[in-house]
Parts: C-alpha cells; sequence; structure tokens
C-alpha cells in the first residue's frame, strides 16, 4: 500500500472571515430545545438500559486486529495521506494526475469505499480523491467536540483542495458528506466547479425535514447530543446499528465482505465519537443566505431514491430554491445509498452530469412562474410522476425564478 504524507499547509485564500459572515447560529430557544430534549432522551435511555439489559451489556468488542482486505485494497486506487495542522487525513487517489479534481465525501456511518462503484467509472476522466472524512477510517480520530466545529472542518477541506495542487475541485457528497459539500458551495464557491448531493438536502432545510420513520431522526440529533451514551449504543448487539443502515449488502452474499469492512471500521467506541461529534456540532448552525435570489451560482446535481427513508422528496424540491443551476435526479427503487444499491444508473447520471453535458439543467427563467419539464422519465409507472409532480407544485407554489427538472433512472 503507497502511503504519501504531506506537510502542513497553509489556509485557502478564503479567510475566516468569510466563514463567520456566511453562517449564522440558530436560534436561542431553539438550541435551548434540542438541549433540555437531550437531557429528558439522556434521562429515559439510562432507565431502559438499565431496567431491560443493564447499561454495559452486549457491548461489541473487535473481532480482528487488521482491516478486512477490500479496506487496504489498491484496486481502486492509491492510499494516501496528508497532514493539515496536525490532523491527518486518508484518502483513495485514482486517475491521471493532470486532470480536474473529483472529491467524494462519504456519509454516516461511512468510509471511502462507500465509492467503490463510481471511483473506477470516474477516474476515467477525473483524478478521483475519495476521503476518509476526519473521524472516520484511517484519517485520525480527535475526540474533542470543539475539534468537529464547522467552521474549523470547512477550513480542513479548504486546505485539502490547495494540497493537492488545483485551485478548485468538483465535489460528491453522500448524506453527511454532503452536507459538509453544501456548506463549501455557499462558503467556498470559488473552489467548486460543480456539486452533486446525494440523499441530503439543504442545511437550512436537513435538521427540520428529517422523517420519523428514520433511524436518524430528529429524536436522535437530541439524543446525540450526550456523551458516551450514544457510542456505547452503536457498540450493541454485534453493532446491529450497521446491519440496520446496510439492509442492502446483509441480504447479498457477495457483499458481505463490505458489511465486515463497517463493522471492523467502527468497532470500537472512539471509532463512533468523531463521527457522532459533526451531528454534535452541525444541528446548530445554518447557512446565511438572502430571500430573494438563490445563492449557489455553479451547476447542482440532486440525486435521490424514492424510498429513501430517511429523506422527504419535498425537502430535495425545496431544496432547489437555493441554487441557480441545477437537476433533480429521482433513483427508482432503491433508499438511502443509491450510488452503492443502483450504481450503474447513479455513475450514468454522473457521467452526464460531469462530463457528457447530457443533464439537462433548470434555470432562471426572463418570465415568471415555474416552468417543469423533463430531463428523464420521473418513474416508470404514471402514479409515481404525478405524485412528484403535485408535491413540485404544492411545495415550490409562488415562486418565479426558475425552471424544476425532475430526472428518474430506468430500471436496471
Amino acid at each position: 500500500m503507497a502511503v504519501i504524507v504531506n506537510t502542513s499547509i497553509s489556509s485557502s485564500s478564503s479567510s475566516s472571515s468569510s466563514i463567520g459572515s456566511g453562517i449564522v447560529s440558530i436560534s436561542y430557544p431553539d438550541s435551548l430545545k434540542i438541549h433540555v430534549l437531550s437531557f429528558f432522551w439522556g434521562l429515559w435511555s439510562l432507565f431502559k438500559k438499565l431496567i431491560m439489559y443493564g447499561l454495559f451489556n452486549n457491548v461489541t468488542k473487535s473481532k480482528c486486529d487488521s482491516p478486512p482486505s477490500c479496506l487496504v485494497d489498491t484496486s481502486l486506487g492509491q492510499h494516501n495521506y496528508v497532514k493539515l495542522k496536525g490532523v491527518k487525513l486518508h484518502y483513495v487517489e485514482a486517475g491521471n494526475k493532470d486532470k480536474p479534481v473529483l472529491l467524494l465525501l462519504h456519509g454516516f456511518p461511512d468510509c471511502w469505499i462507500s465509492w467503490r462503484y463510481q471511483i473506477p467509472a470516474l477516474a476515467l476522466h477525473y483524478r478521483v480523491i475519495a476521503l476518509d472524512l476526519k473521524g472516520f477510517g484511517d484519517s485520525d480520530k480527535p475526540e474533542s467536540r470543539k475539534c468537529y466545529r464547522l467552521d474549523i472542518l470547512m477550513s480542513e477541506i479548504a486546505e485539502l483542495i490547495s494540497s493537492l495542487g488545483v485551485s478548485n475541485v468538483s465535489i460528491i457528497g453522500h448524506d453527511l458528506g454532503a452536507l459538509l459539500g453544501w456548506f463549501m458551495v455557499h462558503l467556498y464557491q470559488d473552489l467548486v466547479n460543480k456539486f452533486v448531493a446525494i440523499s441530503c438536502p439543504h442545511p437550512n432545510i436537513y435538521w427540520s425535514s428529517l422523517p420519523n420513520t428514520s433511524s436518524f431522526n430528529t429524536s436522535w440529533i437530541h439524543y446525540s447530543q450526550l456523551p458516551h451514551l450514544p457510542e456505547l449504543d452503536a457498540l450493541r448487539d454485534d453493532l446491529s446499528i450497521i446491519n440496520h443502515c446496510y439492509k442492502h449488502l446483509s441480504s447479498d452474499e457477495a457483499s458481505k465482505p463490505y458489511l465486515d469492512a463497517y463493522k471492523y471500521s467502527f468497532s470500537r467506541k472512539e471509532d463512533w465519537t468523531g463521527p457522532i461529534n459533526y451531528y454534535r456540532n452541525l444541528p446548530f448552525w445554518r447557512v446565511n443566505v438572502g430571500d430573494s435570489e438563490p445563492s449557489v451560482r455553479i451547476p447542482c446535481l440532486l440525486i435521490v431514491g424514492n424510498h429513501d427513508s430517511g429523506v422527504k422528496l419535498e425537502s430535495i424540491v425545496k431544496s432547489t430554491e437555493y441554487l441557480e443551476k441545477f437537476a433533480v435526479k429521482v433513483v427508482e427503487g432503491v433508499g438511502h445509498f443509491p450510488h452503492q444499491e443502483c450504481p450503474n444508473d447513479v455513475n450514468k447520471a454522473l457521467i452526464n452530469f460531469f462530463v457528457g453535458n447530457k443533464t439537462k439543467l433548470a434555470q432562471k427563467t426572463p418570465s415568471g412562474g415555474l416552468v417543469f419539464k423533463m430531463f428523464d422519465a420521473v418513474s416508470s409507472t404514471m402514479k409515481y410522476g404525478n405524485q412528484v409532480l403535485d408535491i413540485v407544485q404544492k411545495k415550490t407554489n409562488g415562486l418565479t425564478s426558475k425552471a424544476f427538472y425532475v430526472g428518474e433512472s430506468s430500471t436496471t
């Protein structure tokens, strides 16, 4: 396995003042509500654990001392490291170094291996960097909550871009990675050429649109503010949280090595502290944007599965209000991991968006009113297509500046 360690580098040209002016904290009552509910969730959790099975029973211990082969395999790319102001980040790199950089940011709970189906396809056209976010995988895992403050996270990603020897990149993010990507395109728009958000609404919509049917719902966000308990819960019952998140891997024997890789990556309490610290910080911040004009000028593609229990389609639609040029692709028959569950269709959409220039982007129209068009079939059934359009029309009533396109993959 090839290892490259870079020395510390200077910050990006974007200054910390731009971070301060671009981010606003939530109101004091909203912040207080999170902390109060966190306290009551903590009491209930302690009571349930003591009564039902004891506080520390059924906590999983690591079953192996070495990582599964797929985590260290070099067939997908070269394993590199970069050190930024004392924080070591691990990433897998593939493709020609002379080509534009495409930065891949995984979700929660995940690591670089999330992009195993995308790296080979995208590396034909880009220099692909599949990052282990700080706190995940083989990157450093500082335990302090303050290490995951939003301004620090944004500065580190900007520094990473600079360390690659380029002035800008395109970003694909999934879940938590897309949430960070949303902040990047607002705060460091000069560093990003194009942006793809998979299974993640805009940060100003994200926290208020979590469905109750999702495992990581509003109640979990409140619970995650507590110290230690969320980490201990995650380790219970042979990491059942991993089985629940990756149901699409559990039913496929060929995917079992990847399920084992996730369980290895999250087998210790410290493997969860960093990832959960993101959720101990990010809910308290929003992007400071104007009310009249879209604030993101670069082309954006939003991808979501129509069976995603954690993301409402209407929250994806509402997210387009912040974008000047955009397309939305709804992938039929998949859940929260469309890039893993239906990689061929997602890869085709990504290649079309980045390389083929076949993706029709909605843009500002000179006349008033929304213009609804399709750049693929909304669904294989008219019933679902009508439901999508009905949501669009209801949730965007009164907007007059943009056209809207909904894309849906064909079945595989």
